[in-house]
């Protein structure tokens, strides 16, 4: 019987790559709330008490970034220097220009429609070249892999417990990883999880890892995935006081593993946070998710990869391509030809279909853009099963 070992990591909100993710969302947000066609591409450094925002904004609102970012330090639980940062006293530097003229011609005015396609659709083109992958397996209730699963929900789980005071001790910073194994092909159970979590000085390694096993891990990972020989690591290193911006620097679109399948598909390389929606770094990612999803919950396929790949300035993508591993009995090249006949992949019709124009990615910005159903986001909706199955019939395929 074929056995393999797959890992997946998840980290905090406090960790300082998520808090840099975040600050940048929330400007994003702050910006949609008040000019939804504000075109935003916001990046944010943290290190030893600085937080330094960078990027090209086009809009025609003010936004305080100072006042939002400090909101945002202070809200994940920086709120004095024993934690790593001080939302209240940090250090910030902002350095914003405006979009490139050269970028804001293709994308307020796609090829087709200068070629003479009138159409809404079509007057968006791509925000710039490049590929985007989703994906979708029935190994759990979301169609998300089983790793990348549960390193988000223990990570979770770890930042709950410390925002209730149920482990008065915990700090924001914290890290979680999942090895699940495999046989032929089917999770069956556990073999490590590690759970790394920041905390005060004046608590014992022992004290913490009792916590951590009862309140995160046993509360968390069901219990028929667990077994006399799996492993919990906590806190490895034996102590985990020194964290956040103060033990690491942070930076936007570093975690986009995290924020996507835990390495289990391909990642075409383009992150999210901090983007408005006509960057397909973003929106393409979240349509390629959603044509996976609806796929694998139509019983197509078991597995599903999509890849989507555009072209600056040109609204429709330069190709679409499923990768099923096998578990379809409908050729990849066929799928492809029903994805692109049912699913509308231009710019504007995604931003549209998504209502990406709002101010939602705030929320997004830790445990995942993917199988948040918890969010009730469109690309995790399942409404395209019929309108795929009915056009198979039709193809008698």
């Amino acid at each position: 019987m074929s056995k393999k070992l797959f890992t997946s990591e998840s980290v905090t909100s406090g960790h300082p790559d998520k808090l840099c993710d975040r600050v940048s969302d929330a400007i994003l947000d702050a910006i949609l709330s008040k000019d939804p066609y504000a075109h935003v591409a916001c990046e944010v450094t943290a290190a030893m008490g600085l937080i330094h925002v960078m990027g090209e904004i086009n809009t025609n609102c003010y936004v305080d970034i100072d006042k939002e970012a400090r909101k945002v330090i202070k809200d994940i639980g920086y709120i004095n220097s024993d934690c790593g940062l001080d939302g209240n006293t940090c250090g910030i530097i902002i350095s914003i220009n405006s979009q490139s003229s050269d970028i804001a011609l293709g994308v307020n005015s796609s090829l087709e429609h200068k070629e003479g396609d009138s159409s809404y659709e079509s007057t968006l083109g791509a925000g710039d070249q490049g590929m985007m992958f989703g994906f979708a397996c029935n190994e759990t209730p979301n169609f998300m892999p089983l790793p990348i699963s549960l390193a988000h929900l223990l990570a979770k789980r770890l930042e709950e417990v410390r925002r209730a005071e149920i482990l008065k001790y915990l700090r924001p910073d914290g890290k979680t990883q999942v090895t699940v194994e495999y046989e032929e092909g089917v999770p069956k159970r556990v073999d490590t999880i590690i759970v790394s979590a920041q905390h005060s000085e004046d608590v014992s390694f022992e004290e913490i890892k009792q916590d951590l096993v009862e309140h995160v891990i046993k509360a968390t990972v069901p219990s028929n995935l667990i077994d006399e020989n799996t492993k919990m690591l906590i806190n490895p290193t034996g102590r985990f006081v020194i964290g956040g911006p103060a033990g690491d620097s942070g930076l936007t679109g570093r975690k986009i593993i995290v924020d996507t399948y835990g390495g289990y598909a391909s990642h075409g390389g383009g992150a999210f946070s901090g983007k408005d929606p006509t960057k397909v770094d973003r929106s393409g990612a979240y349509a390629a998710r959603y044509v996976a999803k609806n796929i694998v919950a139509s019983g197509i396929a078991r597995k599903c990869e999509v890849q989507i790949a555009y072209a600056i300035g040109v609204s429709k993508p330069v190709s679409v391509s499923i990768n099923s591993f096998g578990t379809s009995s409908i050729q990849d090249n066929i799928l492809a030809e029903v994805v692109e006949e049912v699913f509308d992949l231009r710019p504007c019709a995604i931003i549209d279909q998504f209502n990406l124009r709002s101010p939602i990615y705030s929320m997004l910005s830790s445990y995942g853009h993917m199988g948040r159903e918890d969010l009730n986001v469109g690309w995790e909706k399942t409404d395209k099963i019929n309108d795929l199955l009915n056009l198979f019939k039709l193809k008698n395929v």
